[in-house]
C-alpha cells in the first residue's frame, strides 16, 4: 500500500482543516520519533522546550518563533487527541459558514492571541512572579474557532454525548467559564491562553460584521511566502506548461464527458478484478477527483 502517497495526496488536495490536523499530528510524531533516538543515545532532548512559548520575556526574545510553533506542539497523545477532535468538530462548523482562508487566519491569530494573554499574565500578576512556565498546544486556536462560530451562529444546535442537543452559544460559554474557573486550580497558563483565543474569536466576528476581515492580511502574506518558496524549488528549464482548451460546443462537451466516464469505468473494473492497491498513482488521483465532484 502506498500510504505515504495517499497522505501526500490528501494533504495536497484536502481542505485547510485537513492540513491543520495533518500538521498537528505530523509535528507530534516527528518530535516523538526524534525523542526515541535521543533516548537510545542516552541524551536528553530539548526540542519541545525550544518550540514552546516561555513565560520569561528575555527567553522569548531569544526564541521569537515560539508564539507560532507552540500552537502545533503537544505534550502527549491525549493532549493531541482532544485538541485534534475539537479542531475537527468546531472547524467543520466554521467551514459551514466561511471558506478555509478565514479558518486558517482564526487558527493562527487565535493562537497568537493566546500566547499574548499568557505572556502578559505571567509578567503582570504576582501569582506568577516566581514561576517559569512553558506554553504549548493548539487549544487557544481551537477556542478561537469555537467562539467565532458560536458568535456568528449562536443558536445552532450540536449533539453532546449523553447530555443531548445544546445551542452552540451555551457550549462556548461553558468552556470559557470553565477556563476562567480553572486558572486557580490547574494549568493556569493554558487556561489563560484559552481566554486569549476566545477573545480573538469574538473580536474577529465582531469586526467581520463591520466588513473588516482582520485576518486577511496574514493569509495574503502566507500566500506570498508560499509562492516565493515554490518558485525557489522549481526548475523552469524542466517545466512543461499545458493548457486545457474548453469545449467549443455541446457535442465536444459531451464527447469529453464520455471519455472521462470511460476512464472511470475502466478504473472501477480494475478495482473489481485486482483491488484498489492495483491502481496507478494517476488512476487513484483521477478517481479521487471524480469523487469530489
Amino acid at each position: 500500500m502506498d500510504i505515504w502517497g495517499d497522505i501526500k495526496r490528501t494533504f495536497k488536495e484536502g481542505s485547510v482543516l485537513t492540513r491543520l490536523i495533518y500538521i498537528n499530528i505530523g509535528v507530534f510524531l516527528v518530535l516523538k520519533i526524534v525523542g526515541v533516538f535521543f533516548y537510545l543515545a542516552g541524551q536528553p532532548t530539548q526540542l519541545a522546550h525550544w518550540l514552546s512559548v516561555p513565560s520569561v520575556t528575555q527567553d522569548l526574545l531569544r526564541r521569537p518563533w515560539t508564539p507560532i510553533t507552540y500552537m502545533f506542539l503537544h505534550s502527549g497523545f491525549l493532549h493531541l487527541l482532544f485538541n485534534v477532535l475539537g479542531l475537527y468538530w468546531f472547524g467543520q462548523l466554521f467551514l459551514f459558514h466561511f471558506e478555509g482562508r478565514k479558518l486558517l487566519s482564526v487558527y493562527l491569530l487565535g493562537g497568537l492571541a493566546g500566547a499574548a494573554f499568557y505572556i502578559v499574565a505571567y509578567n503582570v500578576f504576582p501569582a506568577f512572579s516566581s514561576v517559569y512556565g512553558l506554553l504549548l498546544g493548539a487549544s487557544a486556536s481551537v477556542f478561537a474557532i469555537l467562539v467565532a462560530v458560536a458568535v456568528y451562529d449562536p443558536n445552532r444546535e450540536i449533539h453532546l454525548f449523553v447530555i443531548g442537543r445544546f445551542p452552540l452559544k451555551y457550549v462556548a460559554a461553558f468552556y470559557v467559564l470553565l477556563s476562567i474557573l480553572s486558572i486557580s486550580t490547574s494549568n493556569p497558563g493554558g487556561n489563560i491562553a484559552h481566554l486569549g483565543g476566545a477573545f480573538w474569536g469574538w473580536l474577529y466576528i465582531h469586526q467581520l460584521r463591520k466588513g473588516k476581515d482582520w485576518g486577511d492580511g496574514l493569509v495574503r502574506f502566507i500566500d506570498k511566502v508560499a509562492v516565493w518558496g515554490t518558485g525557489i524549488f522549481k526548475h523552469n528549464s524542466n517545466m512543461k506548461v499545458t493548457y486545457k482548451k474548453p469545449p467549443r460546443d455541446d457535442f465536444e462537451y459531451n464527447r469529453q464527458k464520455n471519455v472521462q466516464q470511460d476512464e472511470i469505468n475502466k478504473i472501477l473494473d480494475k478495482i473489481g478484478k485486482s483491488g484498489y492497491d492495483s491502481l496507478t498513482k494517476h488512476e487513484k488521483e483521477l478517481l479521487f477527483k471524480q469523487g469530489k465532484k
